[in-house]
């Protein structure tokens, strides 16, 4: 069947580290981008003219795929889709999406339609997309793409392992059912949920609803099944892709295509089978349990009342069946496989089933296959985990689980769908993403980002979505979190969960975990927001074996493990939210999106040691947000507008202004260099509030190195642009950042926070040298300028235990070096050199060589001494 086949081939197209020169400049008029107008060129030339299997396959030629056998043939009767069509994410200007449709429809199939957020999704021919372009009304286009799964095993993990390393400390007890609430394993404590829901015992998520778009969410896990007050915690199960999309076609196995037969008996595919009277459609679907040696389903559809039945014994007799209902409604979950009560593992593997109407009548599988859906909703709603007192952040909240998202990746349409009818359809208060991409341009200003950004505005729903594992590169923030109003969450740790998740030990109570994604946006736009614990043991699907860090020296249950990264930290945050909401609504709060983002920005906990750029305004702090929320967090509206300079400034949508300030281009060339001083004009605007001129502070914090300097008082009357001089001073090459916050003392929360960013480096070769503890970073900024042939990067002075890496990312943002395995020094087998790289043709500017320690590391203390030299071009 397609779904086999599919399934073993993925379209991971992601960036690695670009060498070379950026993308020519865009007209700031184009609508697509560089980036997707790639992705179009890829697809047109590996799918055009294909069937979906035939595409596939295609694809496992030209990437690294494994190719699909024989076995994965279509079924007799089944017709895949030709590939003659490409589908778009569309934004179309506000008020306008009637007309973009109708000069849309004479040659391109809209496929969905919300016109409240300007939203089409559209399949066209590869060689129309010129003309959705031309359209006046259309904003912005992005192509479907699959976005790979974010990276959530434990990181170093492959290091550790490698080496044989034996646990850095005493094995730690394992959590389980006399596990306190309070817990370093589920960390939610450090944010003060435990606190808030003891002083607020009653506000515990109960009356809210958490969406989790995601790889769904397993319908039988014992800490999934309930709320605190017993009812039912998984209310819905849906799914958002769709096989109309191009990427879901290719890739979902979920689907079950499916041919026109009779009853009573049918041959297929050179089997007989026996079915009740009447005319059906039938499939089958491939999925292995232990246990049985057929992989293959057989699957019964009737279109026309909407029954589906399974043939769960394996018999080819679909008579002994019942039919499976809709989840929602009837809590219908059925199993593939049987349990054996002996096991501690569920061999019973338990799935929900729909009809769809689409491609004449198919069958959609629903389950989580992956794990990671199913730990995001435990982090943000899980009850009762282990069958004791640990919890998830908010184990009253209901949930409802939109699976966007298969073992292959997420198609960005499907998490386009599954986000606008969660917040539309679905009666949810929060939504969590713990999915995104790398783009080459994070400003906020894709279609997908448009639309998060108006579906928050028109519905009232805040959504939180990871900032990325992409880091700790400067501007390594992943999207669609740059949304403006979307809450990006970085990934926080604290020594106690170091020790209890990982069994290692850090110099430090409170850290940022290196692969978190770092701000500021390309625009200079404050990212990430907040951020909250980004490792946790929390629920996976029952069929799986436990899955702890070996290090920490205990065993973990089936349906359990211990995974790391912002999509841990994005449902950490989702469920402070859904305690705040649940609060607010029992107190008679009303509670806006803006107003809680303004709560939440503002009583942060900003640590020092620590950039605005890692952690954005600091942890999430539940109690100190409930009490401004509660005082009334509303505030006026003020816009910020401030210098960019950076490689990809002139593809901004205002060349050369962002959001923020952000100077990281050469000295020379717009750049600031260390020992200068430079004046930057940042104008505020504000946009709402009382009419005449209202005085508000200026404050600059987390400038630890006294870099910037402001006035301490700005006038801002209503509707007009006020001058604000920033001047920069910094005294040494690295980055210099620091936020500047805009405050009207009569509100009580913040107004603004206008991030200050500002990239000086050594030009020429560059060596440093110094010692590390584990699981800590330190920046090295290398100036490279136009018509460098090469930079070498050599790393020496590592003891000979020690584990120590560097990573290189480059002038153009998030996209950085993609190192095979861990590329530790002190790996065995490990493919990429730790010690010594040559980059080619480096893209002029400054790069970013991030230095960094493994939490694995035996040593306490890491010494090492790197150097980067550049070679000039014949």
């Amino acid at each position: 069947m397609r779904g086999a086949a599919v399934a073993s081939a993925a379209l991971m197209i992601t960036g690695g580290l670009v060498a070379g020169a950026p993308a020519a400049a865009a007209d700031t008029a184009d609508k697509i981008g560089d980036h997707h107008r790639a992705l179009l060129a890829e697809y047109q030339e590996l799918f055009e003219g294909r069937t979906a299997d035939e595409a596939a396959q295609n694809a496992s030629g030209a990437r690294t795929f494994s190719a699909p056998g024989p076995e994965d043939l279509p079924d007799e009767g089944v017709e895949p889709p030709v590939i003659d069509f490409v589908t778009l994410i569309v934004a179309t200007a506000e008020g306008s999406t009637a007309e973009a449709r109708q000069a849309l429809e004479g040659f391109a199939d809209i496929t969905s339609e919300h016109e409240e957020i300007g939203y089409l999704r559209v399949n066209v021919a590869f060689d129309d997309v010129e003309r959705v372009e031309q359209v006046d009304a259309v904003t912005a286009i992005d192509v479907d793409e699959l976005l790979p799964l974010p990276e959530v095993a434990p990181i170093d993990a492959q290091a550790a392992s490698a080496a044989g390393q034996a646990p850095a400390t005493a094995a730690q007890p394992a959590p389980g059912p006399d596990t306190p609430d309070a817990n370093p394993y589920m960390p939610s404590g450090e944010i003060g949920a435990v606190d808030f829901r003891e002083q607020h015992s009653d506000a515990d998520g109960r009356g809210v609803r958490i969406g989790v778009l995601d790889t769904g969410v397993d319908p039988t896990h014992p800490a999934l099944a309930t709320t605190t007050t017993g009812d039912d915690k998984l209310v819905d199960w849906v799914n958002a892709t769709d096989p109309t999309n191009l990427i879901d076609l290719l890739f979902d196995p979920s689907f079950v295509l499916m041919s026109d037969v009779s009853g009573p008996t049918f041959e297929h595919s050179g089997t007989e089978w026996t079915a009740p009277e009447g005319d059906w459609r039938f499939g089958r679907f491939t999925y292995a349990v232990a246990g049985s040696d057929d992989d293959s389903w057989g699957v019964l559809f009737a279109p026309e009342d909407g029954t589906v039945l399974v043939d769960l014994n394996q018999d080819r007799d679909l008579t002994d069946e019942t039919p499976i209902g809709d989840f929602a409604g009837d809590r219908d979950v059925r199993y593939f496989g049987e349990d054996d009560p002996e096991t501690p593992i569920n061999e019973a593997h338990g799935f929900v089933a729909t009809g769809m109407d689409t491609l004449d009548g198919m069958v959609h599988i629903g389950l989580d296959t992956n794990g990671h859906g199913t730990h995001v909703a435990g982090i943000a709603a899980g009850h009762g985990l282990f069958e004791g007192a640990m919890n998830g952040v908010a184990p009253g909240a209901e949930v409802v689980s939109s699976r966007a998202c298969h073992d292959l990746g997420c198609s960005s349409a499907a998490l386009t769908d599954g986000m606008v009818d969660l917040a539309t359809e679905f009666d949810v208060d929060v939504i969590n993403m713990s999915i995104g991409g790398t783009p080459s341009l994070n400003d906020g200003q894709s279609a997908r980002a448009l639309l998060y950004d108006r579906l928050i505005e028109e519905t009232g729903v805040q959504m939180f979505i990871s900032a990325g594992n992409s880091g700790a590169g400067l501007s390594t923030q992943g999207s669609p979190s740059d949304a403006t109003d979307v809450i990006s969450v970085g990934a926080a740790v604290s020594g106690d969960t170091w020790l209890a998740n990982y069994g290692a030990e850090v110099d430090y109570d409170h850290g940022v975990f290196g692969f978190s994604s770092r701000g500021p946006r390309e625009d200079g736009g404050f990212k990430p927001q907040i951020t909250a614990p980004g490792a946790a043991v929390s629920t996976l699907p029952t069929f799986m074996p436990g899955n702890p860090v070996p290090e920490a020296g205990y065993d973990l249950p089936p349906g359990y493990g211990m995974l790391n990264g912002t999509s841990m930290s994005s449902p950490q945050a989702a469920g402070g939210a859904a305690l705040l909401l649940s609060k607010a609504g029992q107190e008679g709060v009303d509670v806006p999106p803006g107003d809680l983002r303004a709560a939440l920005r503002t009583s942060a906990e900003f640590h020092p040691g620590w950039d605005a750029a890692e952690q954005g305004h600091g942890q999430m702090d539940v109690p100190a947000a409930w009490t401004l929320l509660n005082q009334g967090a509303s505030v006026d509206a003020v816009d910020a507008k401030a210098p960019v300079c950076t490689e990809q400034s002139d593809l901004l949508a205002e060349p050369g202004f962002g959001t923020g300030l952000y100077i990281r281009c050469l000295p020379g060339e717009g750049g600031i260099a260390a020992g200068e001083t430079e004046e930057y004009e940042i104008s505020l605007t504000r946009t709402s509030g009382v009419e005449g001129t209202q005085v508000y502070r200026l404050k600059i914090e987390g400038d630890d190195e006294g870099t910037f300097s402001a006035p301490r008082h700005v006038d801002l009357p209503k509707g007009e642009e006020v001058i604000v001089t920033v001047k920069a001073s910094p005294e040494a090459a690295g980055v210099h950042n620091a936020v500047l916050k805009v405050d009207n003392p009569r509100t009580r929360a913040l107004e603004q926070a206008v991030m200050l960013t500002a990239v000086t480096a050594e030009e020429g070769a560059v060596t440093t040298e110094g010692s590390l503890g584990r699981a800590v970073t330190e920046d090295v900024f290398v100036a490279v300028p136009a018509g460098t042939a090469a930079m070498t990067v050599d790393l020496s002075g590592v003891a000979d235990d020690s584990r120590v890496r560097w990573r290189a990312f480059s002038p153009l943002g998030p996209l950085g070096e993609s190192t095979t395995g861990q590329c530790y020094t002190n790996i065995d087998g490990d493919p990429c050199d730790p010690l010594s790289r040559t980059y080619t043709n480096p893209v002029p500017g400054i790069w970013h060589l991030v230095v960094e320690t493994a939490r694995s590391s035996p040593a306490a203390e890491n010494p090492y001494r790197l150097e980067a030299e550049l070679t000039a071009a014949p």
